[in-house]
Order: structure tokens, then sequence, then C-alpha cells
């Protein structure tokens, strides 16, 4: 049994891991917090690094710690029931529905809309993204080599073209930070504006999907026993992270060094496509359309073989892995083709509701030493947060749905009650007293820890 992996395996595994979280929305989203964040750039980005490395980081250890066999396996510590629900809407939402329809369409709209005629551009589109995963999925046939693929090839082909990038714009700034203007929350909440702005990447649900290919990745390599498997999860997340957090804070200061040369773009693929075109003239389009796009495949390789694997496992009795991959390619280019905004808008509620429910499985799964892995602990917890994810997600919607009465109602008592639910973080009081109440109950009642 080997009891440990090489420093190059973790060293590939990182690299591989990083690969997988960092695709265009990574790239677009600390670029135009740093353009609003202006001066602030610095408590922003702490912000954006909690959710954008810390929780996807405490999500792959969290399933490599907790021996679970996946998100599955680790939600149905709630209720069976749960683990299904919970399973299915996550990974339809960093699937087929939100995070990989996106990625084409970021990748279409920054590299190749500023040279196709307007008339062509539904066109345009259809005919990129059946390329872009028609490549993905033939990519994802054979999960085994993903490490190949992502760890060892595309990505330092996009560190590569990044670093070009970066390295120029902090050589040749386009202005000053401290005296960049501040806009919007970010001038009284800079650091929860950041928080906040860290969930479009979708990271942290990603995590709980990732974790199990990084798993299944080091027991390929001969690494068999949880407690060695949790360590070497833990030293390759470390990488990740690491490469992570220096782009993130790399971008994040372009951004805001970018407003003394630009005024404050309506999204970061506008800005990043401004800053490249600054500096390299056509060619800088042409470098950040690779970027763009290897980042994005990259991710979709990903989402996609991790999306195959989970149904398969939860319903082994229906259509093979193969054929899964297929119909989540199909159905994420049909989804593709509503276009990047659409798709944007439709996914700020579903964020909203599932991000609290995340974070805590995190959390719950990190801490169960604690309460002896007790379900009740797990079920209280999981309760008093969803009451306040379904209010979250109401008020992410439309304001023509917000403004119904029974609606707005239940929104008024929840902005009045609820400390820092006007931020989107009113799920932290409940989800806090939800565990304690599970502690307590766990303590008066006889142990019956659950069977693992």
């Amino acid at each position: 049994m080997k009891k440990g992996l090489s420093l190059s395996s973790y060293l590939y595994i990182g690299s591989m891991l990083f690969g997988l979280f960092f695709g265009a929305g990574n790239l677009i989203f600390p670029v135009h917090m740093g353009q609003v964040a202006g001066a602030n750039v610095s408590w922003a980005t702490l912000g954006f690094l909690v959710t954008g490395i810390g929780l996807p980081f405490l999500g792959v250890i969290a399933i490599g710690i907790s021996k679970s066999n996946g998100l599955f396996d680790l939600a149905s510590r709630i209720h069976p029931y749960y683990g299904y629900f919970m399973t299915i809407a996550l990974y339809l939402t960093i699937g087929p529905f939100f995070a990989l329809p996106r990625l084409s369409t970021v990748s279409y709209e920054i590299g190749l809309t500023p040279y196709i005629n307007p008339a062509y551009q539904t066109v345009g589109l259809a005919i990129f993204s059946i390329l872009f995963y028609g490549t993905a999925l033939f990519l994802s046939l054979k999960p085994t080599k993903i490490l190949v693929y992502v760890g060892k090839v595309l990505n330092p082909i996009f560190l590569v073209f990044l670093g070009v990038l970066i390295v120029t714009a902090f050589i040749r700034p386009l202005g000053g930070v401290m005296d960049a203007s501040v806009t919007g929350s970010y001038v009284a909440q800079p650091f929860v504006s950041g928080f906040l702005e860290g969930y479009n990447t979708m990271d942290a649900l990603a995590s709980l999907a990732f974790g199990i290919v990084v798993v299944q990745t080091i027991k390929t390599l001969g690494v068999t026993k949880p407690s060695e498997i949790a360590k070497d999860t833990i030293k390759s997340g470390l990488i990740s992270i690491l490469l992570m957090g220096i782009i993130y804070a790399s971008l994040a200061y372009i951004g805001t060094m970018s407003v003394g040369q630009f005024p404050v773009s309506e999204n970061g693929g506008i800005a990043l496509a401004q800053i490249s075109n600054y500096y390299f003239g056509s060619f800088g389009s042409v470098l950040l359309a690779v970027i763009v796009t290897v980042a994005c495949l990259k991710t979709a390789i990903g989402l996609i073989t991790a999306c195959a694997e989970t149904f398969k496992e939860m319903f082994p009795r229906s259509i093979s892995y193969k054929a899964y991959v297929v119909v989540f390619s199909v159905l994420t280019t049909l989804v593709a083709n509503i276009g990047l905004t659409n798709i944007i808008a439709f996914s700020l509620p579903v964020l909203m509701f599932l991000y609290p429910l995340a974070i805590t499985l995190i959390l719950l799964a990190l801490l169960s030493p604690l309460f002896k892995d007790r379900q009740v602990v797990y079920v209280t917890t999981t309760i008093f947060t969803l009451v306040v994810s379904v209010a979250d997600l109401l008020n992410a919607l439309p304001e023509n749905i917000r403004n119904l009465n029974g609606i707005q109602n239940f929104l008024t008592f929840c902005a009045d009650y609820l400390p820092l639910f006007s931020m989107g973080m009113g799920w932290i009081l409940p989800a806090t007293i939800g565990f304690v109440v599970g502690i307590i109950i766990s303590l008066v009642t006889k142990p019956n820890p659950r069977a693992l």
C-alpha cells in the first residue's frame, strides 16, 4: 500500500485542481471587482479570497477527510432524500444549467464577438458552442486521463498566457490604486461586497464536486488509506489555492489600475479586452481569446466529468457514464445559446439559495468529530439554514415577483429580524442557532451516531 505521493504528484494534482476551478468567470469577476472597489481593493480582495479560494479549499478537504464517496454520500448524512435533492440541484447548477453554459458564452463574447457581424452573432454562438462542447465531450470520455489533460497540458498553457498579461500590466500600470474612485457597496462594505462577489465563481459549490475527482485521482496513483488520502488532498489543495490567490489578487489590482485609463465597464470581460488591447493591440485580443478559451475548456472537462460520474453513481441502473457525458454536453450546448446575460440573471437566485446550504454542509463535515457525527446536528443546522436560503432566493428574484404581498411580507420580516440579511448573509445566525440546538439535543439524548 502506497503511503503518500511524490512531490511531482502533488504538483500535478494541485495543478489539476487549480485548472478545474479556474474558468473564465474567475478571470472576469475579480477584474470588475477591482474596478468598482477602487482604493478599497485590498479589503474587497480579502473578502473575495474567502469565498473564492478559502471555501473551495475547505470543500475539497471536507470530501477528503469525511471518508465520503462524494457530495451525495456527504449530504445523505442529513437524510437520503436530502442527499438526492442537494446533489441533483448542485450538479445541475454547476453543470448544464448555469456554470457549464457560461463557459462557452464567455469565451465567445470575449474572443469572437468583436470580429463577427451582429447579424450573424446567433449563428456564430451556435457553431462555437457546438465545437467547444464537442471538444470537451471528447476529452471527458476518458476521465482517468483528466490529470494529463488538465494538470499537465492545458493548465501550463493557460498560466503562460495569463502570466504575460499580468506581468505586463504591473510593469506598465495604467493608473494608481490609492487614488482610484470607490463606487457602490464597496464604499461602506468592501470586505462583505468582495465576499459576496466570490459567490459568482461558484467554486465553493464546485469544490463539493471536484473533491471526489481529486480523491479518485489520488487513489489511482496508489494511495488507498483514508488518512493518507486526506493528507494528500490537503497538500495538493494548498498548491491550487496559492496559485488562485496570487492570480485573483493580481487581477483585482489590474482592474483597479485600469480605471486610470478606462471607465468602469459593465463586466470584467469588457475590461480584460480593453486592457489586453491597450498593451498588445490586435495581438492582445488573440492573447485574451486564448486565455479565456483554454480556461473555460479546462473547467468544462472537469464539470462534465464530475456530473456524469455522480449521476451514474446515484442511478447505477440508468444509462452509462459515456451516455451521461453526451447528454450533459448536448443539454449544455442548447442552454448556452440563450446568451450570457440570461444565464447570469437566472443563476443569481439559485446561487443565493444553494450557497448557504453548501457552506454549512462543508463546515459540518469539518466539525463532525466535535459532535461525533450525530445526525441531529446535521439536521437542525440545515433546517435553520434552509429557511433563510429560501428567503435569499426570493430576495434575488425579479422585482415584480418580490413585490407580491406574501413574498414582500416575508422578506420584510427577515430584513427586520435577521442580522446581515440585507447583505445576503442572513443565514449565519440561524445556522449557528441550529448548530447549537443540535449539539444540545445530542447531549441530552441517547448517543446514536449515524452509521457511516
